[in-house]
């Protein structure tokens, strides 16, 4: 069983690159230079809305937590 059987659908699946940057603790436009630069994952909806996936940005979350991790020891 993977990731995909624990969705918690009363959450949204994509969240605005805003609330991204508020939850990482940064600011809007750092949080819009991240997803310019493809620090943070985004995905387009439509011409203008950039939306980030709530699954992607946890698992970003996790990756660069291994890493900082294997750096200790």
């Amino acid at each position: 069983m993977g990731q995909k059987d624990n969705l918690d659908l009363t959450k949204p699946l994509c969240i605005s690159v805003v609330a991204a940057a508020r939850l990482l603790g940064v600011s809007r436009n750092t949080g819009y230079e991240m997803a310019r630069l493809g620090q943070l994952p985004t995905l387009r909806c439509g011409q203008r809305r950039l939306v980030v996936p709530r699954a992607a940005l946890m698992k970003m979350l996790e990756e660069v937590g291994e890493r900082h991790e294997k750096r200790k020891e």
